[in-house]
C-alpha cells in the first residue's frame, strides 16, 4: 500500500511540474544544444584569464562521483561572462546539469540530464520503503543486477542513453548505491575502434569524445583483457 501512494505521489508531482511550463518552453528546456555548451564554455574560459586560473564551479564533497563533481556556477559567470544560463540549464528550469570535466589539464564544459537523478532517486525511495537491497544476480565483486519487483516495479525501470539512444538499465553496490549501467554505450565506443584503451584503465572517458554528455551516476569501467569487452573495474 506504501508503495502504490509513493508511486502515485510522484505522478502527482511530475503532471503538476508539466502544467507550470507552457509545452513549447518545456520542449526547449528538454534539447541540448551545442550552442549553449559553446556559449558557457567561453564564458568559463573568459572567467579563468581573468581569475588566475580559478574555474567558476560549486563546491562538493571531495568524494563526489568525478563526472558529478564539478558543477558550473552560473552565479559566478552571469552576466559579465554569460547574459543569462542556457534556457536548456537546471538554474532556467531546464533538465540538463552544466559541468566541467579535465578541470587540470583542459577545463571543458559537459551536460547530463537531471531525469536520471530522479530515476535513481525514485528507486533508492522503494528500497527504503522495503529496508533492504533487491538483489538480484552478482555481476562481479561487490555489483548486482536488482529485482525491481521486490520493490514495486511491474517492469524494470531505464534510462535512455544519451550516446545511443537505448535503453540503459541499472545496477546496485554492496553498499546500497544506485548507478546507471553503460556497458552497452562502452562496447559500442570500443567496437567503433575510437576507444583506445588497455586493461586496468578507466574507459569511460571514450564516451566523452564526440559528445556534449558525461556518463553521470556511473561506476568505473575497464576492458576486459581476453574479450576486450567493457567490465566493471573494481578494486
Amino acid at each position: 500500500m506504501k508503495n502504490q501512494v509513493v508511486l502515485l505521489l510522484s505522478i502527482v508531482l511530475i503532471l503538476l511540474t508539466g502544467c507550470m511550463y507552457p509545452q513549447d518552453e518545456l520542449a526547449q528546456n528538454q534539447i541540448p544544444y551545442e550552442d549553449q555548451v559553446q556559449a558557457v564554455q567561453s564564458a568559463v574560459k573568459q572567467f579563468q584569464e581573468d581569475n588566475g586560473g580559478i574555474l567558476p564551479i560549486k563546491t562538493k564533497e571531495m568524494d563526489t562521483p568525478i563526472y558529478e563533481k564539478y558543477p558550473i556556477d552560473f552565479n559566478r559567470i552571469s552576466p559579465k561572462y554569460l547574459a543569462e544560463p542556457p534556457g536548456n540549464a537546471y538554474e532556467s528550469g531546464g533538465i540538463f546539469q552544466y559541468v566541467l570535466v579535465d578541470v587540470e589539464e583542459n577545463p571543458t564544459v559537459k551536460i547530463f540530464d537531471l531525469r536520471m537523478a530522479e530515476k535513481i532517486k525514485d528507486i533508492n525511495l522503494l528500497i527504503s520503503l522495503q529496508k533492504y537491497p533487491p538483489y538480484k544476480e552478482e555481476i562481479t565483486k561487490g555489483v548486482y543486477t536488482m529485482d525491481f519487483k521486490k520493490i514495486g516495479y511491474e517492469e524494470e525501470p531505464f534510462v535512455v542513453s544519451p550516446y545511443t539512444n537505448q535503453n540503459l538499465s541499472f545496477v546496485i553496490t554492496g553498499s546500497g548505491e544506485v548507478f546507471i549501467d553503460y556497458r552497452s554505450d562502452l562496447y559500442q565506443a570500443m567496437q567503433s575502434g575510437s576507444c583506445k584503451k588497455t586493461a586496468g584503465e578507466d574507459i569511460r572517458d571514450c564516451l566523452l569524445q564526440d559528445s556534449l554528455f558525461v556518463p553521470a551516476f556511473s561506476l568505473p569501467y575497464t576492458m576486459d583483457e581476453k574479450t576486450k569487452e567493457p567490465i566493471f573495474l573494481v578494486d
